[in-house]
């Protein structure tokens, strides 16, 4: 008698040694099998094989059942599917698409355009999966109900340091419908890529949901009487206090997955429907750990490889929780890695296990071996590098920077949103500026975006120039093609798979060091960077999108756009960014100025007070009437040179409104450029300004013949009167001091013109 599928033989004969075909060809003489699960029931093949080779003769493709659409089990009765044995998968105007373990299956696939009046076109599933996938389509209540009272055995054990004896045996641990549950859940989890599974309870149920490539989806909906259970499993799993209900709890557990060791990260919350736990998932074989696979751009890995080349110093990795900090850090130490170098970390916890010549403390709170105490007794060990997980407070940081001033290379993370903002961050914890100038190597920061998934990824039909927001389309080609995220079995239908890193480097300059140790604010910090050669997020992130990895949705969705809401932030590339032609600059908000306190930095603080001013200013003129410009001020050309972007846009709205003609620069070398180019009327000088201070900047424009009779307002928070004899010295016209009244600006510039006319 032959199969039931006598069509998959010539398919799958090659792969079957003969005697095995034998023996299932004549268990079919006493039963009607499908070869097919012959096959797998008898571990001849898997399910995996035989739909390859099926795919590889026929040139079918492999379908995703993951998210069949409620359209299509509308269209076609539950009956039919049952019947044929097909899912339906998704359903168009034209197309009918199904999933089916015979697609030679004539009669199937007329009955089907019959009933739905669309051309068929089959995919291909195993009959097991397809079976259940049916009843989880039309049946979903029966599901779990069936789960809970048995299940197939799963290929998941929990291994401890104890001897393989003292488990039950699987038989034993899987008569247990809750434990299958949560093997199920756990299997499910590790296949479909997930890094995080969360167990959320809610007033109908517990919801699974699992984060893939960073984004959350949900799986599973169980009832409270079983999930509440399935909860407790997970706790008695990673041996946290099942009794504790009250209190946030985190543990680990061990578990084998398919013959791969799976490591866990437990944690659970007190919540008001009962406790929510996350498991995060640490696949060390599904995570490669070298720089070359973190995504980044050839460049961006010829910095960081020179940050790592230091002997000494400290190298931070900063970004928000999920964000690949510690990958990079292995990643780094793997690089550095060798017989010669003697390397010891100190996490919490301790991740993934690094192997030979690399030591890894496990911080213990409550055995008193904390960061700060683990780093001490570390610097005794004679350590050329070491890495601590994350600095969290001011011991801390304070060992870290000592340890890094005294011949170690130092890798540790951070919680900031940019590279500038983890030196103030730093600074704030208690860390000396002039140390951290002198230890500090460099600032990586970083975020992850979905990589489009390439089988599928579909070219957009509009041009880039029409689709970027209009704050970056100066720094995009107006011509340059973009792809969407489309969705396909090979992505899960989501569009993308897999991620890549984008970075921010900050990397140490003569001049970064003397500004860090001068207290310079985040801003300041980040304007001297840029003009030395770092790249925002936004930036290392769009040249993805250029090259079709990913798309200009993942982009925004993961950072912000350079300058976005008027104010170039510490992340954002302050030389271009909202100055655009057709760029749009939104007025600062108002607030009042607060008085410094004393334990803030003299640069710091006296930045503050020409910001604060700046907002005075505003709310000074807010309920004045427009004056009405002098026929003098019409058409003379003002060019504004100042760092601070609020007190610049606030003296040019002023000036403006005035009647003047108002050009802006933003440092002193920008300042020269445009003197010499544009020759205006008379220049607003700031002293204190970066790379090229304002003094400098006067006594160039005096020595150059063209500049040389343009008059100059200097402007400073220095009202001592060695700063005001000096600027004169210098050849300045006129001196005001921050903070200044609104009208005294256009007093003084009005002024300084009238002396100077014939």
């Amino acid at each position: 008698m032959p199969f039931t599928d006598e069509w998959l033989l010539p398919s799958v004969e090659p792969l079957v040694p003969p005697d095995t075909m034998a023996g299932l060809q004549r268990e079919q003489a006493s039963a009607t099998l499908s070869l097919w699960e012959a096959l797998v029931h008898r571990r001849a093949l898997t399910d995996q094989q035989i739909l390859q080779a099926i795919a590889q003769r026929f040139r079918l493709p492999v379908a995703d059942l993951s998210s069949p659409e409620l359209e299509a089990r509308v269209a076609v009765p539950e009956s039919l599917a049952r019947k044929h044995h097909i899912l339906p998968l998704r359903i168009s105007d034209a197309v009918l698409e199904v999933a089916t373990s015979n697609p030679f299956d004539i009669n199937a696939e007329k009955e089907l355009a019959f009933a739905t009046g669309r051309e068929v076109r089959m995919a291909l599933a195993p009959p097991v999966r397809l079976r259940e996938k049916i009843d989880e389509l039309y049946r979903p209540e029966e599901v779990l109900s069936r789960l809970l009272g048995g299940m197939d055995e799963t290929t998941v054990r929990q291994l401890t340091d104890e001897p393989d004896d003292v488990h039950v045996s699987a038989d034993e641990a899987s008569a247990r419908p809750i434990i299958r549950l949560v093997d199920m859940l756990l299997a499910d989890g590790v296949s479909s890529r997930a890094s995080d599974i969360h167990i959320e309870p809610t007033e109908s149920g517990v919801v699974v949901r699992y984060r893939i490539d960073g984004v959350l989806r949900q799986v599973m909906r169980v009832p409270r009487n079983a999930g509440l259970p399935v909860i407790s499993r997970v706790k008695i799993m990673s041996g946290l206090d099942i009794a504790d209900r009250l209190r946030p709890q985190d543990g680990r557990a061990r578990v084998q997955v398919n013959q791969e060791k799976i490591d866990l990260r437990v944690s659970t919350l007190p919540a008001s429907l009962g406790e929510k736990v996350v498991i995060r998932i640490l696949n060390a074989k599904a995570t490669v750990l070298a720089l070359e696979a973190l995504g980044l751009h050839d460049d961006e890995r010829r910095q960081l490889t020179r940050l790592l080349d230091h002997k000494e110093g400290i190298v931070l990795v900063t970004g928000p929780t999920g964000s690949g900090k510690t990958t990079t850090l292995y990643s780094a130490i793997r690089l550095i890695q060798g017989e010669g170098v003697n390397i010891i970390t100190v996490e919490d916890p301790v991740e993934y296990k690094l192997g030979q010549n690399i030591v890894q403390v496990q911080v213990n709170e409550k055995a008193g071996l904390t960061f700060a105490s683990a780093l001490r007794s570390i610097l005794r060990q004679d350590p050329d590098v070491v890495l601590v997980g994350e600095i969290r407070d001011r011991e801390t940081a304070q060992i870290a920077v000592q340890a890094s001033l005294t011949g170690h290379l130092v890798l540790s993370t951070l919680h900031t949103n940019d590279a500038p903002n983890a030196i103030t961050r730093l600074v704030d914890m208690g860390i000396e500026p002039y140390k951290l100038g002198s230890a500090l190597r460099g600032v990586v920061a970083q975020r992850l975006m979905r990589r489009l998934c390439p089988a599928c990824r579909e070219a957009l039909p509009v041009p880039a120039g029409e689709l970027v927001p209009e704050q970056a389309r100066s720094r995009v080609p107006a011509d340059a093609q973009l792809y969407r995220a489309v969705g396909c079995a090979e992505c899960a239908q989501t569009g993308y798979r897999g991620r890549f890193s984008i970075t921010e480097i900050l990397a140490m300059s003569q001049e970064l060091e003397q500004l860090i140790g001068e207290g310079g604010t985040a801003d300041r910090i980040g304007r001297l960077a840029r003009r030395t050669g770092m790249k925002s997020l936004w930036e290392s992130g769009l040249r993805h999108v250029l090259a079709g990895e990913t798309s200009l949705d993942e982009l925004l969705r993961v950072t912000d756009i350079p300058g976005h809401g008027g104010l170039d932030g510490p992340g954002s590339d302050g030389a271009a960014a909202g100055r655009g032609e057709g760029a749009v600059v939104a007025a600062p908000p108002r607030r009042p100025a607060a008085p410094p306190t004393a334990a803030e930095p003299p640069s710091r603080r006296a930045a503050e007070v020409d910001l604060s001013a700046a907002f005075d200013l505003l709310e000074d003129d807010a309920t004045a009437a427009p004056p009405v410009a002098p026929e003098g001020r019409r058409g003379v050309r003002v060019l504004l040179v100042d760092d601070e972007d609020a007190l610049r846009k606030v003296m040019r709205d002023l000036l403006e409104r005035d009647g003047f003609d108002v050009s802006e620069a933003r440092d002193g070398v920008e300042a020269l450029d445009q003197a010499d180019r544009n020759a205006p009327d008379i220049i607003v000088l700031d002293l204190n300004l970066p790379g090229l201070p304002g003094y400098d900047v006067l006594k160039r424009l005096r020595a150059h013949p063209a500049t040389a009779r343009i008059p100059v307002v200097v402007l400073t928070a220095k009202g001592d009167e060695d700063n005001e004899v000096r600027v004169f010295e210098l050849g300045a016209d006129d001196f005001l001091t921050k903070p200044f009244r609104a009208r005294a600006l256009s007093a003084r510039l009005e002024a300084v013109l009238g002396r100077r006319r014939p």
